[in-house]
């Protein structure tokens, strides 16, 4: 954390057995020197990308949707929609061009407060030409997760936060965890998140609503170990379904995974899901062979050398426990 003069952390290890470990270290707000607490919230970023993708397989583990379907079925106007299958979407093999073009950008730029539905940003890449043949490369997009927003919506009839709510959050207890696209909905205490800027680290947006149902959450430490285990272990879907899930692949392109499956990636026998962006990186990975789970968030990203302090420390954890584990 020091070497890249991250601000703050939180970070949590839980093992079935010998019990739970958490640390809050450093500051959560520099300007108002507000140290990081163990209670606060934060951004989840791209690790919603796993509640989304679970919420999809519960419905086509109830038969309301097909992995098969294409999203041309649910949504018009995606180049390629009559080819791309939500499976594609799931495991970023769709060749989509991500939302976060100019157009995005300007907008973006003109009112960073504005608010964007889920509607907006998938129509920034509404039309836009693709990347690669759909299922020829794994390339990494918030738009192939933003996309499938809109089938959960489109299925359910429901907009997206109500149901995660109903599916994920209650059933689980998260009390802590929200989607939220409003900064004045985001209940404190919370950390600011800081990246590069002419070489000091500046405070961040806080518009979530520029990520929807690829990175608009928030969560505690608590609740993120619990839905560590719960995605590594697959429990709120059919055994069959966890065990497509976990089939994957590299990314061509893309955060550090192993492989990459459906919402879901593994690095060195540990499933879960990183994020990073606008200010903040977040690491939530359970080890199903040993039963650990580690959580880890940080109040820094875009840093050089393409670091994810997050992802990194929950990596040096793992490394801990394998070794105890092997003494």
């Amino acid at each position: 954390m020091a070497g890249y003069d991250v601000p703050g952390a939180a970070v949590g290890v839980w093992i079935p057995g010998e019990g739970s470990w958490t640390s809050a270290t450093g500051i959560a707000d520099v300007e108002a020197g507000a140290p990081v607490d163990s209670d606060m919230a934060w951004p989840l970023r791209s690790v919603t990308k796993s509640y989304t993708v679970t919420l999809l397989l519960q419905l086509v583990d109830e038969g309301e949707a097909s992995l098969d379907d294409t999203i041309g079925q649910y949504v018009d106007g995606v180049t390629a929609g009559d080819e791309i299958t939500l499976r594609q979407l799931a495991e970023m093999s769709s060749g989509n061009a991500d939302y976060t073009d100019d157009d995005f950008i300007a907008a973006f730029i003109e009112d960073p407060e504005t608010v964007f539905t889920l509607d907006e940003l998938n129509g920034f890449m509404l039309g836009k030409p693709a990347q690669f043949a759909p299922g020829s490369e794994k390339v990494y997009t918030n738009a192939n997760t933003n996309l499938l927003g809109a089938v959960i919506e489109k299925v359910t009839g429901q907009d997206f936060a109500d149901v995660l709510d109903e599916r994920i959050l209650a059933p689980l207890g998260q009390t802590g965890t929200r989607y939220i696209v409003d900064a004045a909905t985001w209940r404190e205490p919370h950390a600011v998140g800081y990246a590069p800027d002419e070489g000091t680290l500046a405070p961040q947006p806080e518009n979530q609503s520029i990520f929807g149902p690829a990175g608009s959450m928030v969560s505690t430490l608590d609740d993120a170990l619990v839905w560590g285990q719960t995605l590594g272990t697959g429990v709120l879907l059919e055994p069959a379904t966890q065990k497509e899930r976990q089939e994957g692949a590299p990314l061509d392109a893309g955060p550090p995974y192993d492989i990459y499956a459906l919402g879901i990636g593994e690095t060195d026998g540990w499933w879960g899901h990183n994020g990073e962006g606008l200010g903040f990186t977040a690491a939530v990975f359970h080890h199903p062979e040993s039963g650990a789970t580690v959580a880890a968030f940080m109040n820094a990203s875009n840093l050089a050398d393409r670091a994810h302090p997050a992802d990194q420390m929950f990596r040096a954890v793992a490394r801990i426990l394998a070794a105890e584990a092997d003494r």
